[in-house]
């Protein structure tokens, strides 16, 4: 471990430091104004992110968006402002009138940085150990993209280099989520994340002594990361001239990802505050704000003091970017040059583009044929694999059932794994049993761009990624996961893995489209559209077991479609079917045509897409004048009640699964074709007790 970094070619003048006691200046105002927030740690921060911001990082605030930055994460989300107020100084957009709405209705400057929201905000981060986790996967996207386009180029010398910075807090290390990703980052050797460690041994409860006391550079050092320790200077406050050599060392190391351990107070230099953990989340008072201000020699009686030399001075930061992104357009073109064809493979990725005609590489599966939709999805992955280069993904430790290698000879693992399929660029993914880590880094993966991530574990264990699954929603990122072994269809494994109430939980996530294919054709429609689409997560629930392959039909891109039409008349009553349990539907319209009752069965893979076709288009499919419906999956009943209505039944499961043969325990658990006769002629009863009442 260093202690002592020698690097100390900072420049740093008093304009600089009065710069960065404006941040806390700021930071203080903004917090009293609204009357609620985290001033203390926006405060001890000012120097380490003036610094990243004015000294180190390659930005261009004039282009967000460019594909040479650098990243910054902050994992500390509640310490929001101290992104705010270096993307104010650098000139993001941001200007004092929205510090000054800080946590109000309609600003650009809510409690925790959103993405999308705010310019210049890399990442929605809120929960505690999501930040460092979607820095791993933008690290990984990083790698991936530069095997992508300029594979042969010499460390630190392709356009694709950068680094990802990260600040992170006690909390985020605390949370399980962080020692995942920070285990797979070790593993992965991702060298291009730097991470400072914001040491301030305070959370919500007090001294971190409660409930943190490893040593957390001996933890990351074992993970195999670079580590680093900058102390306090004299007065409590950073180092300055310590800290940038520690980042400079942390980013001239390739072959490990980087961690720096700065011991901080928080609320430095706040006389009575500093050190406290109500200067954590509260306003300090106009007193202690007062005091504080003569402190740092800033007049006590002005509010959202920012001296015009100051500020001119921190507005450089524009002018820099501009200057590295020339530089770096010039490198760029360079490349261009040299390489017309990846040229033009960039370009069409970077507008959001699929290869012309990748969907005839889409199988078509033999109708009548039992088929697992877990087996469809990997005959349709490694099918696209093969002409959409940036499509890449993998599974946490459950490849083999997931049916999640896109190409088994080409391995994501750095340079030096023993593997012979290891490749630093390579297409499949091995996530390691890390749920949330593989939802969270496949967030950090599609928020760095130019690649479409997946990722893959059995459906009952989307429990551990939920918090990463709300946030891919949330932001609207276009990951897709491939949960499989979707009820208790999967078997002996017992109720521990059979998805009960997990379809109708994940449902409930606004934004997340869920998909649960009837077979083999379906789930190639559904990847298909899924593809088409890149403003919202997807999640694939598909089958351990055989199921029946139906004809093709494109309306199953529509969400829920006709499968099979009554005959004999219009339908008398509508079963609705999903999943696996779309054969029992058709079984049971083949009961109910027999004895002379007109039955349609509907499909819906995925009700989602089907809420977003127009009012006609559903009436045509659910007619409002059939009011005996049924709808059958296995689980829990709660997203069918709007579809069945007041006459309507459901077939579902209303308690745990048991350890049997997937047959044994549909038959014993009433998922039978009979079962869902027995229904569609109880809601027949039903309408007709409902029409007698009417007269």
């Amino acid at each position: 471990m260093s202690t002592k970094p020698t690097t100390t070619d900072l420049e740093w003048t008093e304009l600089d430091q009065r710069a960065v006691d404006t941040v806390r200046v700021l930071a203080m105002d903004s917090v009293q104004k609204v009357g609620n927030g985290h001033p203390g740690t926006a405060m001890s921060l000012a120097p380490a992110a003036y610094v990243l911001f004015q000294k180190l990082m390659r930005h261009d605030p004039s282009d967000a968006n460019w594909t040479g930055r650098d990243r910054f994460v902050l994992s500390p989300g509640h310490s929001s402002l101290t992104l705010y107020i270096q993307l104010y100084m650098a000139g993001y957009g941001l200007e004092l009138d929205d510090l000054k709405a800080f946590r109000t209705w309609g600003s650009l400057t809510p409690g925790h940085p959103e993405h999308g929201h705010t310019t210049g905000v890399e990442t929605t981060t809120g929960p505690l150990g999501q930040g460092i986790a979607n820095a791993v996967g933008m690290a990984m996207a990083a790698r991936y993209e530069r095997g992508l386009f300029d594979p042969e180029a010499a460390e630190g010398a392709s356009p694709f280099d950068h680094t990802i910075w990260a600040i992170v807090s006690d909390g985020d290390l605390e949370e399980g989520i962080s020692a995942e990703a920070s285990s797979l980052a070790g593993h992965q050797k991702l060298g291009s994340i730097v991470a400072l460690y914001d040491d301030n041994h305070i959370s919500i409860e007090g001294d971190t002594e409660t409930a943190f006391s490893e040593d957390v550079l001996k933890r990351y050092e074992a993970y195999g990361w670079h580590v680093q320790r900058v102390e306090q200077n004299a007065n409590g406050d950073f180092d300055v001239k310590a800290l940038y050599a520690a980042l400079k060392a942390a980013q001239e190391e390739t072959e490990r990802p980087s961690i720096i351990a700065a011991r901080t107070i928080i609320a430095w230099p706040a006389p009575n505050a500093q050190g406290t953990e109500a200067s954590h989340g509260s306003a300090l008072g106009e007193e202690e704000i007062a005091a504080t201000k003569r402190v740092l020699g800033f007049d006590p009686e002005q509010h959202f003091q920012v001296d015009d030399d100051v500020f001119a001075h921190v507005r450089k930061a524009a002018d820099r970017g501009r200057e590295a992104h020339a530089a770096w357009d010039k490198q760029f073109q360079e490349w261009r040059n040299a390489n017309a064809e990846r040229a033009a493979t960039f370009d069409r990725i970077a507008a959001g583009k699929l290869p012309e005609g990748w969907e005839k590489s889409l199988p078509v599966f033999e109708p009548g044929k039992a088929v697992a939709t877990r087996a469809a999805s990997g005959k349709v992955l490694q099918a696209l694999g093969a002409v959409i280069p940036e499509l890449w993904g993998g599974s946490a430790d459950l490849a083999g059932s997931n049916n999640t290698t896109i190409d088994k000879t080409s391995s994501f693992l750095p340079v030096g794994n023993p593997l012979p399929e290891a490749n630093p660029y390579g297409r499949t993914v091995h996530f390691g049993i890390r749920e949330h880590a593989m939802g969270s880094t496949m967030n950090g993966i599609a928020l760095h761009g130019n690649t479409r991530i997946y990722g893959g574990t059995f459906l009952v264990f989307s429990d551990y990624m939920r918090p990463a699954v709300r946030l891919a929603a949330l932001m609207k990122l276009p990951v897709t996961y491939v949960w499989t072994h979707d009820s208790i269809g999967l078997g002996e494994d017992g109720p521990t893995h059979q998805p009960v109430e997990h379809m109708a939980a994940l449902r409930a996530i606004p934004g997340l489209n869920m998909v649960r294919p009837a077979d083999a054709n379906e789930t190639a429609i559904a990847w298909r559209e899924i593809l088409r689409r890149n403003d919202a997560p997807h999640g694939l629930a598909l089958t351990r077991q055989g199921v029946p392959t139906y004809e093709t039909n494109e309306d199953a891109a529509r969400g829920g479609y006709v499968l099979a039409e009554a005959e004999g008349g219009q339908p008398q009553v509508v079963l609705i079917g999903t999943g696996s349990e779309v054969q029992l539907a058709v079984e049971a319209r083949e009961q109910l045509q027999a004895a002379g009752i007109p039955t349609r069965v509907v499909s819906m893979p995925s009700i989602e897409w089907f809420e977003e076709q127009d009012q006609g288009y559903r009436d045509s499919v659910l007619p409002p004048s059939v009011k005996a419906r049924v709808a059958v999956e296995a689980g829990i009943a709660l997203t069918w009640y709007r579809y069945v209505g007041e006459a309507g039944r459901i077939v579902s499961l209303e308690h745990f699964g048991a350890s049997a043969d997937a047959k044994v325990l549909f038959r014993e658990f009433g998922f039978t074709a009979d079962a869902v006769t027995a229904a569609a002629r109880d809601s027949l009863g039903s309408v007709s007790g409902l029409a007698a009442e009417a007269r």
